[in-house]
């Protein structure tokens, strides 16, 4: 039985890399967009960060007019940030952790620790009607706290799963890969929509998407950078196959 359907999220962010190591215009994030749409993209994600490392305000807003799939925003909860997507109106909002030094995210949102600022954002961006994301730990705690102060949406962090199975680590691979099949169960059960992200690449999307209570996940860096061979709308579609097979597997 194949279950559940799912989606692909393509996070176009390293496009934007690109563009902004020489200056100018190209690569242009919102024509990847575009490509990747085309090419079977179900979505697409892009962070903007405080520092503007690689989106840039401009593109957001461009994102949110010219193309034609949902646009999730990932962003920190701050006022700055939260005011951007007000304006701008996302599908969705994912809520991240951000540290001004790291190179990308590193684990998830401490959702149990938060304090009120963070139910206030989710009551805002509800209020709004953007669907709100939190990008956590798939921890049974984290899990019910996401629930509890309003969430739509967990995305599951998978790089600790991904970097143990790059490097062989059978064991911690496998207790990892529980914890998220695990997480993703818990949060269908408490009325939450699991999505996963971070460091997947086709083997390991293929065999999370066996777990059917993901129905989305969120790729960005290997897609670009595996573009970088095969071009963009190959390697998105080569993604959708494997995560397609791995649903039907079980």
């Amino acid at each position: 039985m194949s279950g559940t359907p799912i989606r692909l999220g393509v996070n176009i962010d390293h496009v934007a890399t690109v563009r902004n190591a020489r200056g100018g215009a190209v690569p242009d994030p919102v024509r990847a967009a575009l490509a990747a749409i085309e090419a079977g993209a179900d979505g697409i994600t892009a962070h903007l960060r405080e520092d503007r490392r690689h989106i840039r305000d401009d593109d957001v807003f461009r994102l949110k007019a010219e193309i034609a799939k949902p646009l999730n925003f990932e962003m920190a909860n701050t006022v700055e940030m939260l005011d951007i997507a007000l304006r701008v109106k996302p599908h969705a909002c994912c809520l991240v952790p951000e540290k001004r030094e790291e190179r990308t995210t590193e684990g998830g949102l401490d959702v149990a620790g938060a304090g009120p600022d963070l139910a206030m954002a989710i009551a805002r961006l509800s209020h709004a009607g953007i669907r709100v994301s939190l990008f956590i730990e798939p921890d049974a705690g984290q899990i019910a706290a996401a629930k509890r102060l309003g969430a739509h949406i967990v995305e599951l962090h998978t790089g600790t799963w991904c970097e143990a199975a790059v490097h062989h680590e059978v064991e911690k691979a496998e207790r990892e890969y529980q914890r998220l099949a695990e997480g993703a169960r818990l949060a269908a059960q408490l009325g939450l929509e699991p999505h996963a992200g971070h460091g997947l690449d086709y083997r390991t999307a293929e065999k999370l998407a066996h777990v059917r209570e993901f129905v989305e996940f969120n790729i960005g860096h290997f897609l670009v950078g595996e573009a970088i061979f095969v071009g963009l709308g190959d390697t998105i579609r080569q993604m959708k196959a494997a995560m397609l097979r791995g649903r039907k597997a079980r």
